[in-house]
């Protein structure tokens, strides 16, 4: 299971209206990718309109998640935050399954 705070809902809600993006069709898709700024793996966040065969789907707050399967074992349990406080943050991950974070939130090693 995958998460999304209400902030975040609030905001990825606003975003898709920004854009065109009609949110009861459409996606937003987690994974990762190796790289970033611990040293480990990024997280990588998007909008998407189809759901791919390797896709498991998730909903949360009524929003439709996309991972693939290769992202799922570094996803299970994760949370997408959004902060818009003094240091303006953005979106950010909350992982149970990190060893270490990075300060921005965008990467993680196990």
């Amino acid at each position: 299971m995958v998460f999304i705070s209400e902030k975040a809902k609030i905001k990825l809600i606003s975003l898709m209206k920004k854009e065109g993006i009609k949110d009861d069709v459409s996606f937003i898709r987690f994974g990762v990718k190796n790289g970033g700024c611990s040293g480990g793996m990024s997280y990588e966040l998007s909008f998407d309109k189809k759901r791919k065969e390797a896709d498991e789907l998730f909903q949360d707050k009524k929003i439709k998640i996309l991972i693939d399967k290769n992202s799922l074992p570094y996803l299970k349990g994760i949370t997408l935050e959004y902060s818009d406080g003094l240091h303006g943050k953005g979106f950010y991950f909350k992982n149970p399954n990190a060893k270490n974070t990075c300060g921005c939130g965008k990467s993680f090693s196990l």
